[in-house]
């Protein structure tokens, strides 16, 4: 392992699958790993998206971004992705489980069609897509890091309506430790970073209510809603040595949140 402090935080020679990459953080995480020097193979659902992200990205960080259009909630496309990823890079040393969506209302107007849309990309997708990584990294023998994107609403409640997405964000949370601890003697060391409120597609109608974002920034410390690079630091410190000592942690990046 490197000593010296900026070795630590260097991905080169690493591959790293990153989920959700056709907009919002996605496009951070995988802006971070080619940056940081690791190539990687990015899916969604919208293939143009993705294609679009993964030229403008491999042309500025000189490194292979391949975009795999998948569906997560889909078995066989999580195979595919993975083995695709194998194909390409020969291992996966990272994995971001970030696809996500969310529904929102009040609890007695959503229907068992709303929680279960939630569920099976927050949360099962994560949970199919990580035991396929795990496996690949034990075959290949790799130290692996796993980041899982959960979410502030993981942590606490808000005034927000949102059942299932808080649901399924504090089931990435415990399923982040519980796989921290089964792994940690294959040295595969899991994690998950808890964003705050940053402009996606996801939020975006919550940051056009004025009321909602008023409360947003009153009960955020730093008064404010996040730039999606102030993502890139966690994300590539969780996949680096320079976290080699850390795993089952919840990393909130939320401007101070989590401390109110």
């Amino acid at each position: 392992m490197p000593t010296n402090v900026k070795d630590l935080f260097d991905l080169s020679g690493k591959s790293a699958i990153v989920t959700g990459a056709s907009s919002g953080l996605g496009i951070s995480f995988t802006e971070a790993m080619a940056e940081a020097g690791a190539d990687v193979l990015i899916c969604a659902r919208r293939e143009e998206k993705l294609i679009e992200n993964a030229n403008r990205i491999a042309s500025y960080t000189k490194r292979q971004v391949i975009p795999l259009k998948a569906d997560l909630t889909k078995e066989e496309d999580i195979i595919n992705v993975v083995k695709t990823a194998e194909e390409k890079f020969g291992k996966i040393d990272i994995l971001i489980n970030n696809a996500g969506v969310a529904v929102a209302g009040p609890s007695v107007q959503l229907t068992k069609e709303d929680w279960q849309k939630v569920i099976d990309v927050d949360i099962s997708a994560v949970f199919l897509l990580s035991k396929q990584v795990i496996m690949s990294m034990i075959n290949h023998n790799v130290k692996g890091r796993i980041i899982n994107i959960a979410s502030i609403y993981g942590l606490f409640g808000d005034i927000v309506p949102a059942a299932p997405y808080y649901a399924s964000k504090g089931a990435v949370v415990n399923l982040t430790r519980a796989l921290a601890v089964e792994f940690a003697p294959q040295n595969i060391r899991v994690n998950a970073i808890a964003p705050g409120y940053f402009p996606s597609e996801m939020t975006q109608d919550i940051l056009k209510d004025k009321i909602l974002l008023e409360h947003i920034e009153q009960r955020t410390p730093m008064g404010r809603v996040g730039d999606p690079n102030e993502l890139k630091g966690a994300a590539v410190f969780l996949a680096s040595d320079a976290s080699s000592y850390i795993t089952g942690h919840i990393l909130a990046v939320d401007g101070g949140w989590s401390s109110v």
